[in-house]
C-alpha cells in the first residue's frame, strides 16, 4: 500500500483531531528521521499508523489483540484504552500489510518505551509527544529542540516528566515505562 493510499485509510478510520495528530506525529518523525539519520519512509509509515487503533472500542482492541494471541496484562484489562498499541500492530499487519518489525516494535513501544529501543521506536516515541498539536507540557519547547540534538536524552526527559504525571493524577502506569525510564536514566 502506498503512503498516499495508506493516509486515505488512516483519515476516514479516525476523527478529525485523531487525525490531525496523526499527521503532525508523521510529519515530524520524517523530519525527525531525517535529521538522525533515519530511514524517512519508514517513520512516515509508522508515523501513519502509530494510533491506527485509537478510534476502535475498547471490546474490538481486547478481541484483536486476543485473536493474535498478544499478552494482556492486569494494568491494560483495567485500562483497555492502553491497549490501543498492541492492537494497531495486529491492524498494521493484518490489514495494512506492513511486515517490517521495526516500524511493528516503533508502532508497539509508542506509547511506553521499552529498554534497547531502535533509533525508530524513539522517533515516533518522542514525535508522538512532541508534535505541533501537542500543547499540554510544560517544557516542550525546550524538548523540541532537544529532540534534535540527542534522542536518548530526549526520551529520558519525555520519560521522566510522563511518570511525574501520571504519580501527579493518581493514574495507574504501565510497569513498562517505569522499565524504559530505568534502562535510559542509567546511560
Amino acid at each position: 500500500m502506498s503512503l498516499k493510499e495508506l493516509r486515505k485509510e488512516i483519515e476516514k478510520s479516525q476523527d478529525e483531531k485523531r487525525f490531525e495528530h496523526t499527521l503532525g506525529v508523521t510529519y515530524t518523525a520524517a523530519v525527525l528521521a531525517m535529521c538522525h539519520d533515519e530511514n524517512v519512509e519508514k517513520a512516515k509509515i509508522a508515523g501513519l499508523l502509530h494510533d491506527c487503533a485509537k478510534c476502535i472500542s475498547d471490546e474490538k482492541k481486547i478481541k484483536l489483540c486476543q485473536k493474535a494471541h498478544m499478552e494482556i496484562t492486569e494494568v491494560e484489562l483495567r485500562n483497555p484504552f492502553l491497549l490501543h498499541a498492541k492492537a494497531g500492530v495486529c491492524l498494521a499487519r493484518d490489514k495494512f500489510g506492513v511486515q517490517d518489525e521495526d516500524i511493528l516494535n516503533a508502532i508497539l513501544y509508542h506509547t511506553t518505551g521499552r529498554p534497547d529501543m531502535s533509533r525508530l521506536e524513539k522517533i515516533i516515541y518522542i514525535a508522538d509527544y512532541m508534535e505541533p498539536s501537542r500543547k499540554q507540557a510544560e517544557d516542550l519547547p525546550d524538548v523540541r529542540r532537544l529532540a534534535f540534538q540527542d534522542l536518548d536524552l530526549t526520551l529520558v526527559r519525555i520519560l521522566k516528566d510522563t511518570l511525574f504525571y501520571l504519580r501527579e493524577k493518581g493514574n495507574e502506569t504501565d510497569p513498562m515505562t517505569q522499565k524504559t525510564y530505568d534502562y535510559y536514566a542509567g546511560f
